[in-house]
């Protein structure tokens, strides 16, 4: 199915990470021209953009924390490009560790807010700016299922996804419609977010060998099978489109395979005779 997304530079944060290199691949499919965002691993973009192959594409370092950081990688992409026409708000950094909230350090809930919230901010307002000159663009912005279904032990990044997903979303999708109006013949600037679920990523990866932790993750969804990159990227391909979402804009798009909550017990810490 045509995308219209021959042609169009697509500005991706946290490229080299599982994710988001498999959003990547998905719009190198569609013929896209791409901005390939790292902060750490020099290594794993280097490879992403080998396998990109004929991708016309630029490859930018940057911490998104940084408000420095984010003007340069911005002004490199629009120096290359001349335009950008969609940005996949895609980095984030976060403590991987479970951590109760009661016990968490107030570094940590700092690193965390930064780490997933600034970056977010710092990279779309970039973006808006550009917007605002050119008249056109759309954003899809990476949320979590932490943000609809919170998460024991991460209630920081559950509280900036969140942020993300609900907060941002719902406002910027009003904002970039004035920033890009509809015309006759252009369907005016978008705003979505895609929350992905458990995803077979190298971040996961110790985590999901365990199938213990793996019966538990999928006992909630009626799809009990996890994520791939690329079910994360087709969606995100998918809303950026303007021929195919044309009249999207302000969606949470969860995708985690029809997933109701959280598995909070496993079946011998319950007692039947307190229930």
């Amino acid at each position: 199915m045509e995308t219209g997304l021959r042609d169009q530079v697509v500005f991706i944060t946290g490229a080299s990470g599982g994710i988001g290199s498999g959003i990547a691949k998905q719009f190198a499919a569609e013929g896209a021209r791409l901005v390939l965002h790292y902060r750490k691993g020099r290594e794993r973009i280097t490879k992403l953009q080998r396998q990109l192959k004929e991708a016309e594409s630029l490859v930018v370092r940057a911490d998104f924390s940084k408000e420095s950081d984010a003007r340069r990688a911005f002004s490199e992409a629009i120096e290359k490009f001349g335009r950008i026409d969609v940005l996949v708000a895609n980095a984030g950094a976060w403590e991987t560790r479970d951590v109760m909230f009661h016990q968490m350090k107030t570094a940590q809930w700092a690193a965390t807010m930064d780490g997933v919230l600034s970056t977010t901010f710092l990279a779309v307002r970039e973006f808006l700016g550009q917007v605002k000159r050119q008249r056109k663009g759309n954003l899809v912005l990476i949320g979590s299922t932490a943000a609809v279904f919170g998460e024991a032990g991460h209630a920081d990044y559950a509280a900036a996804k969140a942020a993300v997903a609900y907060g941002l979303t719902r406002s910027l999708k009003n904002e970039i419609s004035l920033l890009a109006p509809h015309t006759k013949t252009y369907c005016g600037g978008r705003v979505n977010c895609v929350c992905p679920g458990w995803t077979i990523v190298p971040r996961l990866a110790n985590k999901l060998r365990d199938r213990k932790t793996i019966l538990k993750v999928t006992s909630t969804m009626a799809l009990p099978q996890l994520a791939r990159p690329e079910d994360i990227a087709n969606a995100v391909v998918f809303l950026a489109s303007d021929v195919l979402a044309r009249h999207i804009t302000g969606q949470v798009l969860t995708i985690a395979g029809g997933m109701e909550g959280r598995c909070l017990w496993e079946r011998e810490e319950i007692d039947p005779s307190l229930a």
